[in-house]
């Protein structure tokens, strides 16, 4: 398996949290679908409601439909337990205030792993990552730490790869629950398209799985 080892799955419970709605979507959904499958309990907590996202669209408006959208898209892979923590989408920092509601967070659920999203500085050569993301793993990799918690980060160059062969389609039809941000942003792509092709993307062969999706530890 080269330098790729299994994600560990001998816990009982995760925290996945993130900036945005639709960011578990890109790339960990799948996982998230299988480890609900195998019976473990998954909760999402979300610094913002994406209502900057959807263009032409007040935040007024937007938030409201983009946390409902988050909602049924998690229903999709079996988390019935979402949290908006009411920060603004856009200028997230990691701020005392920002780690305190992620140490608020493990408190309440006391999971055994946290997941959140890649916060390098790209995603890949010329493809920059937010700033959003940046300042937000950062803020659950010291809040975590200091919580005593093992975090994980989804990674375009990842350690550890967790086997989602046979999740792939829940995890387009969970992205493709974000059906008004889509519709916008990419108007001339039908939203099942387009929620197939970044799953695809996201869930690459790797080792002997024919999909795969890839961590890295945050803190541990």
């Amino acid at each position: 398996m080269s330098d790729l080892q299994i994600f560990p799955e001998d816990w009982n419970t995760a925290l996945v949290l993130v900036a945005h709605p639709d960011d578990p979507e890109y790339g960990m959904a799948a996982a998230v679908a299988r480890w609900t499958g195998q019976g473990k309990t998954v909760a999402y907590g979300l610094a913002t409601s994406g209502e900057a996202g959807i263009e032409g669209m007040s935040p007024t408006t937007a938030g409201p439909v983009r946390e409902e959208e988050q909602r049924r898209s998690a229903a999709v892979v079996g988390v019935d337990d979402v949290r908006f923590w009411g920060f603004p989408d856009s200028n997230v920092r990691n701020t005392p205030e920002l780690r305190a509601a992620v140490t608020r967070a493990i408190a309440d659920h006391r999971p055994d792993v946290v997941i959140t999203i890649w916060g390098g500085a790209e995603w890949a050569p010329g493809a920059p990552n937010q700033s959003d993301h940046r300042e937000f793993t950062a803020a659950v990799g010291e809040a975590a730490a200091a919580s005593g918690v093992t975090a994980y980060q989804t990674s375009p160059e990842p350690t550890l790869i967790v086997d989602v062969t046979g999740y792939t389609e829940r995890a387009v039809e969970s992205l493709a629950e974000h059906r008004q941000y889509l519709s916008v942003l990419d108007p001339s792509t039908p939203v099942i398209e387009q929620a197939r092709q970044q799953v695809t993307s996201a869930c690459l062969p790797r080792a002997e799985f024919a999909h795969a999706v890839g961590f890295v530890p945050l803190s541990g």
